[in-house]
């Protein structure tokens, strides 16, 4: 299904929504669509991302906007967050933080069906406090379980009619296990073809895990993460 608007892409996100957000830092962050969901004003949200913002745009924005009630992510902290840092110490927001690796590992359980994973990361630190360990073949692991989203928000270089997917180098990072994570999913993309001018063999998202797609324009895709970066 291809919306030609982003307001109406995320008109149904509802209030107290578990909201997957793309992007690593600024690369392959979905601007545009984030941007409308702070315009539609959706509050009580839960956002799963590697990052909680840069600056002031983007996720930053969301946040900035009182509309986000829990981040769970990687690296809340950076030189740019003063956002959510000013929000977290104000207790305006919850956070959990997760390994980066598990993060993308339980998205991707999630996608895949399996029930829960022992991973080693995060064994004997305060974020295996509380979790069910387990010894096997002499290492230590902690059980970790699947992380669903309502929605996942994702930037792909381009789309077909099918709603198939391609990324542009990092920008893929989480969008295709987040696309298998959540009920609906949302791509903005540079531009869009018809079915076929895409390479099978290039395709890294499939268009079955792909709900609605934005045609955004590379220009303002570069605008808006330039204006990120400032």
């Amino acid at each position: 299904m291809r919306v030609l608007d982003a307001d109406a892409a995320v008109a149904d996100v509802a209030d107290g929504a578990t909201v997957l957000i793309g992007g690593f830092g600024t690369a392959g962050m979905p601007f545009t669509l984030i941007d409308a969901l702070v315009r539609h004003g959706a509050r009580d949200l839960t956002v799963v991302s590697n990052n909680a913002g840069n600056g002031s745009t983007g996720l930053a924005a969301l946040l900035a906007a009182g509309q986000v009630r829990r981040m769970i992510c990687s690296f809340p902290r950076q030189v740019d967050s003063y956002v959510f840092d000013d929000l977290y110490r104000a207790g305006k927001v919850e956070l959990e933080v997760v390994p980066q690796g598990n993060l993308a590992e339980r998205m991707r359980a999630a996608g895949a069906g399996i029930g829960a994973f022992f991973t080693p990361t995060g064994y004997g630190t305060v974020l295996a406090e509380g979790k069910e360990t387990r010894e096997i073949d002499g290492r230590a692991y902690v059980l970790e379980y699947p992380l669903r989203g309502d929605v996942a928000l994702i930037a792909a270089r381009r789309a077909d009619t099918a709603g198939n997917l391609v990324f542009h180098k990092t920008a893929r990072n989480f969008g295709p296990v987040m696309a298998t994570a959540a009920t609906t999913t949302i791509a903005e993309v540079d531009d869009v073809v018809d079915a076929g001018g895409i390479d099978p063999e290039a395709v890294v998202t499939p268009g079955i895990f792909v709900d609605r797609v934005v045609a955004v324009g590379a220009e303002q895709r570069i605008a808006a993460r330039e204006g990120a970066s400032a």
